[in-house]
């Protein structure tokens, strides 16, 4: 199993240690190149902003794209769950469009409001910390979207096909459900031909 994490910003190191300690191999995705033959790609909190003037100057946009039409499944915390949505409140332009949900940035207060709560989410189990830094939340989703979580009466965790995304960090504490979860979601998918990752 290969599981890249887009290493341009954010928590990147916490996300490597977590795929690591579950036996799967973890890649550093920094690079056009890096992104060949993976199981699942992970989408990092960070700052989304900053991440997408860095995956517009090193071309990752359109890339990661042809991935999700191929059928990799990727995989947003915080940030990345913002780079997956395809509507964000209050701006006009969304980032990578993949994922059917709305969401709004920056929901739960600001860096010094961050908290840690427990939360219990459908198809995972019950007692999952979850830690809320400057977190979004989804306003709502499509048709197809699973809804797996809520804290407070917003929706924080959810599934749409290949896609998963969260409002919390997941990889900021020792729980690793969540990522286990992932990669059984990345399992069911084939690492794409060597002639359609040339396709990218």
């Amino acid at each position: 199993m290969r599981i890249g994490v887009l290493a341009l910003q954010g928590a990147v190191r916490e996300h490597i240690q977590q795929i690591q300690s579950l036996g799967c191999e973890a890649i550093e995705v920094k690079s056009l190149n890096d992104l060949s033959g993976l199981n699942g790609l992970v989408l990092p909190g960070g700052e989304s902003t900053t991440m997408r003037k860095l995956l517009d100057r090193y071309q990752l946009l359109n890339p990661i794209r042809t991935l999700a039409q191929l059928g990799i499944p990727m995989f947003g915390t915080c940030a990345g769950l913002i780079l997956l949505a395809k509507e964000i409140v209050g701006k006009d332009e969304a980032h990578l469009k993949l994922m059917d949900v709305v969401i709004e940035r920056n929901s739960f207060g600001r860096q010094v409001d961050s908290f840690e709560v427990k939360i219990s989410a459908d198809q995972i189990g019950d007692a999952i910390p979850a830690v809320f830094i400057r977190a979004p939340h989804i306003v709502s989703v499509g048709p197809d979207v699973e809804i797996l979580a809520q804290y407070d009466g917003r929706i924080v965790l959810a599934k749409e096909g290949q896609y998963l995304g969260c409002s919390f960090h997941p990889e900021l504490t020792t729980d690793t459900r969540l990522m286990e979860y992932f990669i059984n979601m990345a399992k069911e998918f084939h690492p794409y031909t060597l002639a359609k990752s040339n396709s990218i």
